[in-house]
């Protein structure tokens, strides 16, 4: 009792109020979010993410939810993950999210996942505060106070702009399924990702796994969007490699830049093999 006593104080500061900056949740890895392989699907595997930031952000009066009060919503404007290993169905991974750094515009968050094996993915993401009258982003300051900064990144990036593809070697077009949208009413982050990954070649669907995926989020789409899903594959062989752009029909509004890197995924009786996912 005593030790739990003394980890719980170390967690709180004045006042009962959280001071530890890193949070920490457990997901158990279910029937409905694996794929063929009987691993998870990336798509999910990023889900698990956003899910414990936001969970605590909630923790702090900064949920989303608690945002529309203030007139005011969170908008994810960068991300990138790096996948090291696939949990399998039934797995319990940890996830560790914290928020790296404060800018004047930009609130920068940072990831780790492991299970009792190691490290399983590591990402950063850059958020705004966006006002939601006017659609423009407010500055930070005097809306995260308490929030505490832990200046650790788990994964190295600037977040400089990504370049769009120089080419077109496939394009697909996607509808803006109303599953799609988000508690905003725009298309969520992760359906973005996943028209992206989906335009890849057959070949690399079902032979690799992304290896690292970065995001610009660029602009908005609503329901009844059409999106054209553009894709130039950068390299091949055993480390393909492409960069993507969304956009939507008809006015060719960039919406989303991507790119992602893809290892080959051959699992065995004890996980994939080394430089393999």
């Amino acid at each position: 009792m005593e030790k739990k006593a003394k980890r719980r104080s170390n967690r709180l500061g004045t006042e009962g109020q959280m001071t530890d900056p890193i949070h920490r949740k457990t997901f158990q890895v279910r029937a409905v979010d694996i794929d063929q392989s009987g691993h998870i699907q990336p798509i999910i595997f990023i889900e698990y993410l956003l899910e414990s930031a936001a969970e605590q952000a909630g923790r702090y009066g900064l949920s989303v939810t608690d945002l529309f009060k203030k007139g005011l919503t969170w908008v994810l404007s960068r991300f990138h993950v790096e996948f090291f290993r696939y949990p399998e169905w039934g797995d319990t991974v940890e996830i560790r999210t914290w928020p790296s750094a404060q800018l004047p515009l930009f609130a920068v968050r940072d990831y780790e996942v492991s299970d009792g094996r190691g490290p399983m993915a590591s990402a950063t993401s850059s958020w705004l505060i966006v006002d939601l009258k006017h659609k423009r982003p407010v500055r930070t300051d005097g809306h995260l106070a308490g929030f505490p900064i832990l200046a650790r990144r788990a994964v190295a990036d600037d977040f400089s702009p990504l370049p769009a593809p120089s080419r077109e070697d496939g394009l697909r077009e996607f509808p803006v399924f109303f599953s799609d949208l988000d508690i905003n009413r725009h298309v969520t982050a992760t359906a973005y990702v996943h028209l992206a990954l989906e335009s890849v070649p057959d070949e690399v669907l079902f032979g690799f796994r992304p290896a690292g995926i970065e995001v610009n989020f660029r602009a908005e789409a609503f329901y009844g969007d059409r999106i054209l899903s553009r894709v130039e594959q950068l390299s091949t062989g055993a480390k393909p490699s492409f960069l993507h752009r969304l956009s939507r029909s008809g006015d060719d509004k960039e919406l989303t830049l991507l790119r992602t890197s893809w290892l080959p995924f051959q699992p065995g009786p004890e996980g994939p093999a080394p430089g393999k996912l």
